[in-house]
């Protein structure tokens, strides 16, 4: 109960804050609108120019998959941020302690707060994603289920990860440059993340499984952009083409696809983790004094 009281105080803060800067909000879309498309239109054109790379680059598929994974990108950034930058700006600004005191304790409180964040990012996004679709010629694949229980996961994957990160900030406070790099990573781990990751090493494959955005860019963009289709391959791994020369293929369901049962684990796993980690930290930090030192 205390989770959704937070959650709607948060949701009627945002609101306000809309309202009142609508401006604000509608200006920062579109600029966050046109520096995604010059960049996306910026790779086309870089892939009609090296000739042999424009099938690649230059199509308008793969348009909307740099844009989808970008967006993603910034999905992750964002929460991780809440739990790194954002402590410390509650830390300096005297609202951790007081979030601390409240009878609903301060995991509830963050996680109230990165849902209603979560939700209003996934809303603007998703026009953003749809508008650059558009504006490419690219094709976006509706399945509302399908997405909503993606975007779910990925929710709950991220917040785990985030509440480890978090916890670690508590106790070794200065972070910043750490907290960055960690979020960058994720970041470009999203633009890149596709099906090949299999082909990698055991190794690198199993490292780029474990963390916590890998599997839900992968499955993400397999729904919206490849329509939950995969080529056919022959006995050698290839593609098997039809008359026309393009790739076979089949439609199979994201639910199974590889790469979602490694979401289902890695989400149970990061958030086991993230907040069993945090909860530790923050006791540590109550008991040393430390909690809203920075």
């Amino acid at each position: 109960m205390g989770f959704f009281l937070v959650m709607k105080a948060e949701l009627v803060r945002t609101f306000i804050i809309m309202r009142r800067y609508w401006f604000r909000t509608i200006t920062g879309m579109f600029i966050g609108y046109m520096m995604l498309l010059m960049l996306v239109l910026g790779f086309m054109h870089r892939g009609r120019d090296v000739g042999a790379m424009a099938d690649k680059l230059s199509d308008a598929e793969t348009a909307t998959n740099w844009a989808l994974g970008f967006i993603i990108g910034m999905f992750a950034f964002g929460i991780v941020g809440m739990f790194t930058q954002g402590l410390q700006q509650l830390a300096q600004s005297g609202q951790l302690e007081q979030l601390c005191m409240s009878p609903h304790g301060l995991v509830t409180n963050f996680l109230a707060r990165t849902a209603v964040s979560s939700v209003t990012s996934i809303f603007t996004s998703a026009l953003m994603v749809w508008l650059i679709a558009k504006t490419v010629g690219g094709t976006l694949h509706a399945d509302f289920p399908a997405t909503a229980a993606l975007l779910a996961l990925t929710f709950l994957n991220l917040i785990g990860f985030g509440f480890m990160v978090g916890g670690l900030v508590l106790v070794f406070k200065q972070t910043g440059q750490v907290a960055v790099l960690i979020r960058l990573a994720l970041f470009a781990l999203a633009i890149l993340a596709t099906d090949k990751i299999d082909k990698l090493h055991p190794i690198f494959r199993w490292a780029a499984h474990s963390l916590p955005i890998t599997d839900a860019a992968i499955c993400l963009k397999y729904v919206l952009i490849q329509g939950q289709m995969r080529p056919t391959l022959d006995g050698a791994g290839q593609a098997v083409l039809n008359t026309a020369g393009e790739p076979q293929l089949y439609a199979m369901s994201v639910f199974a696809h590889p790469s979602f049962f490694f979401l289902l684990v890695s989400c149970v796993v990061w958030t086991v983790i993230g907040i069993s980690c945090f909860r530790f930290m923050e006791n540590w930090s109550r008991d040393k004094g430390t909690l809203g030192a920075y």
